[in-house]
């Protein structure tokens, strides 16, 4: 149960689980995700190529916290799915 990275068991749980908890759950991560560009796009002219020089210059950290939205995603599916 506990074998893999991540990411590869968020989508074990993304597929397994009940359907609606996974559908809130994706919807709370899309709709942080645009408040998050919305705040960036007031703060940033060339919002796509600061995400991509971020993606180049900060890469071990943005793994990092990929790594941490996959567990944190999977720990909110979980405990409602019990």
């Amino acid at each position: 149960m506990f074998m893999g990275t991540p990411k590869s068991k968020f989508f074990d749980i993304v597929f397994n689980a009940n359907r609606n908890l996974v559908e809130n759950e994706l919807e709370d991560l899309i709709e942080r995700l645009c408040a998050l560009e919305l705040i960036a796009e007031e703060y940033e002219d060339n919002l796509e190529q600061k995400i991509q020089e971020i993606k180049f210059s900060k890469s071990e950290e943005l793994e990092n916290r990929k790594f941490d939205t996959f567990i944190n995603s999977m720990g909110n599916i979980l405990t409602q799915n019990e």
